[in-house]
């Protein structure tokens, strides 16, 4: 295991590889669809937006209600690939990190790698788990979104996995060829 601090910085973003587990601790950011939306309109429109990007995370996550004594509901990860769209925006403007899950587009991977960034993966279904390493909870925007609202996050030892590094490798892609290689050759594993 890796531990990492946010921010997110150049030199922890290009020392990480596809694969690496990590536990992350600090302060990220939750958006989902919507909240996304409502970043880029207000980009087009010129004016600035409602948090710093700069060497941010960006969790993918729409948290359920907490219950009494709890910092926070369950909080699993969201599919990536809705936040497609939006991602190269946000990673050209200083966005280091993206947590989700699922495959990403080839525009996203491309701007992963122009900007040195990285895409990890939680684990989808241990929502109640991840919740456990959230340690503070505060909607900073968009409260009428509910639980699309954006968060900001303290976290504390977070796990994920790199799925995407700095230099482009992708662990989904990496492990589909490992399969492939392995069968061809009638590997024992």
């Amino acid at each position: 295991m890796i531990r990492i601090s946010t921010p997110l910085k150049g030199e922890i973003t290009e020392s990480l590889k596809a694969g690496d587990s990590i536990l992350l601790s600090g302060i990220i950011y939750t958006a989902r669809d919507a909240a996304h939306g409502r970043l880029i309109s207000l980009l087009d429109e010129g004016k600035e937006l409602p948090i710093n990007l700069k060497d941010e995370i960006i969790y993918y996550v729409g948290p359920t209600p907490e219950k009494p004594g709890q910092v926070i509901g369950s909080a699993g990860p969201t599919t990536s690939y809705r936040m497609d769209g939006y991602a190269p925006t946000l990673l050209d403007l200083g966005l280091k990190g993206m947590i989700g899950k699922g495959v990403r587009s080839e525009e996203v991977i491309e701007s992963i790698k122009r900007n040195k960034a990285i895409y990890f993966g939680a684990i989808g279904g241990a929502g109640a788990l991840i919740s456990k390493s959230i340690i503070r909870s505060e909607v900073v925007a968009y409260n009428d979104l509910g639980a699309e609202a954006i968060r900001k996050l303290e976290v504390k030892d977070m796990p994920l996995v790199v799925i995407i590094d700095a230099k482009g490798n992708n662990l989904y892609q990496i492990g589909q060829n490992e399969y492939l290689n392995c069968n061809v050759k009638n590997c024992d594993a």
